[in-house]
């Protein structure tokens, strides 16, 4: 696990010289990412990667609930919100999964807090999926395919934006600005999992644990 994160969007760092003296990355100190904070359970790793998988492409969605349960828990206790938002899909892309799998985890964790369940932006463009492209090439596809058709429904609302999956934030930050420019006050990003985007070690360097096996140790 990383040492290092964002105070703000919770980008992983190798080492804390990105971070300025409050703790926030250059896209965060710019005022690049529309979201004023971001909260999540866990890294998008192993067992959680899984159940992410199982839950949007196998379609289990069965999982809202346990995944909601972790929603649950990474929920700032200390931060007082509205209501919450699901992200949303373009209606295509949704037709072809049969659901939303954000509104799903939304919809239970407005249950189990009592916070309304709201849905007052859409998602007004198509975009290329955005598996491969670079953190610009993120920010760039998700360019102006968000709008709230209600600006009153937010006005002045502290909101609290729910997904699966945190990447490098292109998209949460998008829809964030949207509600934002509609009139919200506060829009935090809550998901299930972060994925960590930071270079992975080179294959020629091993690890500690590596050469204490090799000579015999531990």
């Amino acid at each position: 696990m990383a040492d290092h994160f964002c105070a703000c969007c919770q980008t992983p760092f190798l080492t804390p010289y990105p971070l300025d003296d409050e703790g926030l990355c250059g896209l965060c100190r710019r005022g690049w990412n529309g979201f004023d904070a971001a909260y999540t359970f866990g890294a998008y790793e192993e067992t959680l990667r899984d159940l992410i998988h199982l839950f949007k492409y196998g379609r289990v969605r069965t999982l809202a609930r346990p995944l909601g349960e972790y929603l649950a828990s990474a929920l700032p206790r200390q931060q007082r919100f509205d209501a919450l938002v699901p992200m949303p899909m373009h209606w295509l892309r949704r037709w072809r999964r049969g659901f939303n799998q954000s509104r799903l985890l939304a919809r239970h964790l407005a249950r189990r807090t009592g916070l309304p369940l709201i849905s007052p932006v859409r998602r007004c463009r198509a975009t290329a999926p955005q598996t491969g492209m670079s953190n610009a090439g993120r920010r760039a596809n998700v360019a102006g395919a968000f709008d709230v058709p209600r600006p009153a429904s937010v006005r002045d609302l502290r909101l609290l934006l729910i997904d699966d999956v945190l990447t490098t934030g292109a998209t949460a930050s998008a829809c964030a600005a949207a509600l934002k420019k509609a009139g919200a006050a506060y829009v935090a990003v809550l998901t299930v999992a972060r994925t960590d985007r930071r270079p992975a070690p080179e294959t020629g360097s091993p690890s500690p644990q590596s050469l204490r096996l090799a000579q015999g140790v531990g």
